[in-house]
């Protein structure tokens, strides 16, 4: 059953798979080529770390992403069929969701194994400055749990009703519209504040997608 599932899955997400692959191999080889590190006198330690720093948004976008894709598409062959196949089954439900959460999981690897490889091949063909250091699987581990946890949340909010899905994805668009209207104009919103703060910072739960995501550091 779980190879059923895999493959009516893969041939749901195989084009956004695909496309996050090759993204996730790009992202680490372009960092090097825009830092410039390949004429290390050109660049302060400061200027090479703020430059890597930078790609931290594309990195953090493509796990959130891949995760809200892969989560909501998990149960869309069961939302189109009203739910009648998973409970014609002769399986336990909890199960039969634990086969569902495994198959979006193992999709998520290829990715993150893609962003591992190229982040070794980005590395290996520089010669780090002194006093720099490459964490390629480190940030290949980030990008795993980053992309997992995207997942896991939309995948549970997706198992309910289309349109509950679609509530609580526009109330959490919505609070982060907000807040980024609110902070352009100068407005100090301090629940909205506050409330972003403990979900983004440690050892909040959303830490991960806003922390320090470094292929070079010291």
């Amino acid at each position: 059953m779980f190879r059923v599932m895999l493959q009516s899955q893969w041939n749901w997400s195989k084009l956004l798979v695909t496309a996050a692959v090759i993204g996730a191999f790009a992202l680490p080889v372009l960092s090097i080529q825009e830092a410039g590190i390949q004429e290390p006198s050109r660049w302060g330690l400061a200027d090479l770390l703020v430059s890597m720093q930078s790609w931290s948004i594309w990195y953090a976008a493509l796990a959130a992403g891949l995760g809200l894709i892969l989560g909501n598409s998990a149960w869309a062959s069961d939302h189109r069929g009203g739910h009648v196949y998973a409970l014609s089954l002769p399986i336990a439900r909890w199960r039969y969701v634990l086969l569902r959460f495994a198959v979006g999981a193992v999709l998520l690897a290829a990715p993150a194994i893609a962003l591992w490889i190229g982040a070794l091949v980005a590395t290996a063909s520089i010669e780090l400055p002194e006093g720099l250091r490459a964490y390629p699987t480190a940030l290949a581990g980030r990008f795993c749990l980053a992309s997992l946890l995207a997942y896991s949340v939309f995948f549970a909010i997706s198992s309910g009703t289309a349109r509950i899905a679609g509530y609580v994805l526009v109330v959490i668009g919505g609070i982060v519209a907000a807040q980024i209207l609110l902070n352009a104009a100068g407005v100090n919103a301090d629940p909205i504040s506050g409330l972003m703060n403990q979900l983004t910072s440690w050892p909040g739960p959303f830490e991960v997608f806003t922390g320090r995501w470094m292929l070079i550091d010291v």
